[in-house]
Order: C-alpha cells, then structure tokens, then sequence
C-alpha cells in the first residue's frame, strides 16, 4: 500500500512535542461478513464500522474521534458497560470469525459477549446481509450494565436520528437506515439506563425492516450457522505445519477484507490512522488498489483458497473492460468506480485527535506501471488451476495480451512508483520488473494454450525488458540493483526480485542488492520502505510488509535462522486478534497505519509457508 496517496501537496503536519497516553489503540478485533465489517475494542465496544459497506459512512466513528470509547462524551460507539469491570478477556472462537468478550466485575459476576456479521448458505446462496448481531449471557454473578448506542452519520457530524417501537430502535443513516431488533427493554437502550443482565440478550441491527423470527432463537441460530461457515473453510485451507494458528487468522482476517459482492479487495477496513505520530500520513485505505489484491490473491491461493481468486478475477476483468484502450489506474472504488475524490472529514478529530480524517484517494489519478504485471500474475493462475469453475479461455488469454502490450509500452517510462511519491517521478525499478514478468507469465499462458507463435512473441518481449533492467538498474561490477534506472537508489522492493523469479537466490547480484538495503533500510528488527526525504520528511516507522520481505530475502540467502527469529518476533507484535497494521515504531514497536493492513497479513502467512519445518517431519 502507498505512502503518499496524493499526487498534489498536503500540507505536512510537523511532529509533535511528547503528547500523553492515547486516547485510542489499534488492539482490535474484526468482525464483518464480506458486505460489511466493524473493529471492536478489547472491552467489547464498537469503535469502527461503516454503512452500507467498508467505504461507506462510519456509524460507529469513534476510532476517529479522539475520545476513547470507555468516556461518557464518547460518540459513535456501541459499548457495554459493565459496572464495576475488574477485567476483560477476548479471543475469537476457533477457526472462526466469532469475538469473543468476557467481562468480569470486581465481584466475580462474568458477562459473555459474542459479536459477529451473519454468513451461512441460505436459500441456496450466500446470505451476508447488512447486518452486525450481539449475543449477551450472564456466565456467573449478577452483571449490571448500561449500553451506549450511538450511532452517527456523515462522518461523525451528527448523532443518527431515530424513532423506536416496542421492541426495536430505527436509526435514520446518511445512506441507509438501520433498524435494531432485540429482547432487551428498549427504554433501557434509550435512556442508557443501568440494568442487571438475568437472561440471554439479542441484538440485531440490520436491514430497517421487521425481523421475521423470535429474536433470541434467530440470533443463536445465526450464531451457530455463522461460526459453522468459518469453520468449514479454515478446513479447505492447506496450511504450513507451523504457525497454523497465525496462518488461519491471517487467512480469515483477509477473506473479511473482500468485498464479495463485486470481488474487490480492500488494503484496509479504516481511514486516516497515521503511518506515525502527528505525521499527516493520513490516508483513506477502504479501496481496491490492483498491486494490494494481487498479494492478498497470491497468498491466499498458495493455502488453496481459489474461491476468492476467482471472485477477484471478475473483478479485474470489469476493471479492464471499463478502462478499454486507457491505462489501468492503481486503484479503484469497491464497485468499480474509477474516481475517487479525496476530501476531509472536518467533524472526527482523527486518530488520537492526529487529523486530518481523508475521504477518498487522489491516487487513482496517478500512473503507476507495475499494476500490468499485477494484472497478469493473478490472472494467469486460471491457464493452470484444473480446480477453477471457469479455467482461462483463449480469450481469455488476448484480453490479457492488451495488458501485456501496455506493460511493454511503459515499463521505461517515468511513474510514482509503488509508494506514490507525490512530487517524484522516476522509472521504478520494481514497475519494470513487475512489466517483465507480465510479458514472461503471458509466454507461460501461451505455452499452456498451445500457441507457440504467441509464446515466441512475448519471450522476446520479456527479454527486452530484462536487458533494460539489467543494464540500467545495475550500478556496475560488485554493485547492487538500485530502485530507479539510472540513479543509485534503494528501496525495499528490489528484494522482490527472487519471488518474480527475476533472478536466483544465490546470483551474486541479488546477494549485493541485500547486503545494500540491509545497511541502507534496516533498523534493527524492521524495515523500511526507503530513507530519503519525501514531503513529510524522514519516514519515521517501519513498513510492515517490508520487514516481511526482509525475512523471506534472509531465508533465500541461507541465513533461516536469523528469518524465523525475525518472523517470531513479528507475529509477536500483533494484536490479541492476531492482526497487523501498516507500520510498525521501530523504537518503542507501536503500531501504526490503517487497520488491519491487508500486505501485513499476507506477510504472515507467506513467511509461515516459506520457513516452516515440511509436513513430512511429522508424518
């Protein structure tokens, strides 16, 4: 995911004198169903989720707030307050997508709390409505509680207005109305009155529609259908034999950022939440870049879940056909919209009061020429894979060639390369390669097709790329490859050149270019997208998905233990919910960025494919 999202200046907010604790962590669960989604904090609140999908209106806003959600005056949130909390636990149910919450009191009186977005077959197709369900049970004691529903609409600028009925509250939305169906007393929601939990409660908020069956039962049997889905396609997973608990939850975490209606995939669930304190690296990430799905569809694929691959690919194939003879833009909008206008959401302070809160993203009108190859490279599994519904057609195959004659047209040419510098341009290194392989996967299809004349073509197109590459993004005898032509850069992306199989592990090129990015990008444990000075000065966190790349290099060079010591130490700065963000403080190892980061998790499960021991040692 990109580091400047606009290609026009922003004004850079400097950094900070030491500011107190914050009034916000990214210590958050995910739950959503492929529609929609929402992040709960480690008490059980709703801080996060947007109507009628992921790049929707925030009702629960108060992530973006700069008031924790546990203060009286927060907004936005949908909290349960048990009086008296003494402690929190939280998990999710195994192999599922299920959060599970249990508070106690000081007197021992536990409180359970499931939450959860319906997914199950239903009528023969899926059902994953718009739609968030609670489940509330009194474990032990006499829990005594108040709930704080707050929605809000058009980003945090009013309270959601409402009317209510005997056993319902209807919120009137920005783009959609909501109606909340339960068995709790509705004046006691209404007045947020303090009350003690003697039974089951049900919350359903969803659809401003009747709900058609008794609440209690429907919500347990949503529950208990919902938590049978998950655990039904964690077991199509083929999974390394180590780390499979980091592996399933990464794999979940990413099927939840698809957004299935359309196969889009997101980089991330929120907006706005800084690369780094007070930084103003604060972009919108709840869109479809085309370079983000094709790591998401490649590391899902690897653990054999081809469902979403295949979702994807009618995505990518309604993008080119919308783009016609045009170029195909880095990203786009989850219904395939193409303009996505950034403005600034003046009403939500920001991240720990770090405004300013974006809407939109101006790096859809930039050129970025490695989305060719990422075209390409998730395509091309569909000449291959016989488990497909719908295998890759001649057709198929010409319709590609479109992108691989724009990747030859080009690759050396001046772009922003795939961190979005705003007010740089230069012949990516990276965008090269990724128009290299382009044409050598097209050879591949070709070849599968039984078209050798096609495949002869793109062989030799390959290989004018190649030469270009090899001869300016080298620095010479015993030098490295560098991150543009013709300049002596780095950047992370040059240890991409063993996955593209663009060069072999032991080439004594590939070894130089590590050792460089090593001295010129690593700190300590982490790594950096690059060094220099952009518009907002040094970076000052590490990228996570970089450090990932880090550790697969390392192994690559014969050096696996220091990359499983690595590994081990990422996956122990996830959250509880076992998730990632974007960056990571390299000083204090606090995270930072948008929320859960898709490239982090794909990170996770590669590296646990890569260095864990074979099945074989077991069997």
């Amino acid at each position: 995911m990109p580091d400047q999202s606009s290609p026009v200046p922003v004004t850079a907010t400097k950094a900070a004198p030491s500011r107190g604790p914050l009034s916000h962590s990214l210590d958050l669960g995910l739950i959503g169903n492929g529609t929609v989604s929402a992040l709960i904090d480690a008490r059980g609140n709703w801080v996060w989720a947007c109507i009628p999908r992921f790049d929707g209106d925030p009702v629960f806003s108060n992530l973006l707030s700069g008031v924790a959600a546990s203060e009286a005056t927060a907004q936005g949130v949908w909290a349960i307050d048990l009086i008296g909390l003494a402690r929190a636990e939280q998990a999710y149910e195994r192999n599922s997508a299920v959060l599970r919450t249990v508070l106690t009191d000081e007197k021992g009186a536990q409180l359970e709390i499931l939450d959860f977005c319906p997914r199950f077959r239903h009528h023969e197709r899926q059902y994953r409505p718009v739609a968030f369900c609670r489940l509330l049970r009194p474990l032990s004691g006499a829990p005594r509680i108040r709930v704080r529903l707050r929605p809000m609409r058009d980003y945090g600028t009013e309270r959601a207005p409402h009317s209510f009925g005997s056993n319902h509250i209807r919120f009137m939305g920005t783009d959609t109305d909501l109606r909340l169906t339960t068995n709790c007393p509705v004046s006691h929601l209404l007045n947020e009155r303090t009350f003690r939990v003697e039974e089951p409660l049900a919350f359903f908020l969803g659809p401003d529609e009747p709900f058609s069956t008794g609440i209690l039962q429907g919500v347990r049997d949503m529950y208990e259908q919902t938590d049978a889905y998950w655990k039904r396609w964690v077991r199509t997973l083929s999974l390394p034999l180590e780390w499979q608990e980091a592996t399933i939850r990464a794999a979940i975490a990413l099927k939840l950022c698809v957004y299935e209606e359309t196969g889009a995939i997101v980089a991330a669930m929120t907006t706005s939440i800084p690369e780094a304190p007070d930084s103003g690296r604060n972009w919108d990430y709840r869109y479809c870049w085309i370079r983000d799905a094709y790591y998401v569809v490649q590391a899902l694929t690897r653990l054999g879940a081809v469902d979403i691959l295949e979702n994807y690919l009618k995505y990518l194939r309604n993008i080119v056909d919308q783009a016609g003879e045009g170029p195909i833009q880095p990203v786009y909008g989850i219904g395939f919209g193409p303009e996505l206008p950034e403005t600034e959401a003046t009403a939500l302070p920001g991240y720990g009061g770090m405004g300013p809160v974006r809407v939109g993203n101006l790096a859809y009108i930039q050129h970025q020429h490695d989305v060719y190859g990422q075209i390409v490279l998730s395509a091309v599994h569909a000449f291959f894979d016989q488990r497909l519904l719908q295998p890759g057609t001649e057709s198929d195959f010409r319709a590609l060639e479109r992108m691989g004659e724009r990747a030859l047209e080009v690759f050396d040419k001046p772009d922003a390369g795939l961190w979005e510098y705003r007010t740089l341009s230069n012949i990516h290194t990276y965008s090269a390669l990724m128009c290299w392989a382009a044409c050598d996967r097209l050879e591949n299809a070709a070849l599968a097709l039984g078209l050798p004349d096609r495949a002869e073509v793109w062989r030799g197109h390959a290989r004018t790329i190649r030469a270009a590459i090899e001869s300016r993004a080298f620095c010479g005898e015993g030098g490295s490859f560098s991150a543009c032509f013709d300049h002596a850069h780095l950047d992370a992306s040059l240890l991409q050149m063993i996955d593209l199989r663009f060069i072999t592990p032991d080439d004594p090129r590939h070894l130089a270019t590590l050792a460089a990015v090593e001295a010129g990008l690593r700190r300590g444990e982490h790594m950096l997208r690059y060094a220099v000075p952009d518009d907002f000065g040094e970076p000052e966190t590490a990228f996570n998905f970089c450090t990932f790349w880090l550790i697969e290099a390392l192994h690559h060079a014969g050096r696996s233990d220091e990359a499983r010591t690595l590994f081990e130490g990422m996956l122990k700065r996830r959250t509880a919910a076992g998730l990632l963000s974007e960056d990571t403080a390299y000083d204090d190892g606090q995270l930072w960025g948008n929320y859960p980061q898709t490239y982090s998790l794909v990170g996770i499960i590669n590296c646990a494919g890569l260095l864990s021991r074979p099945w074989r040692d077991v069997r």
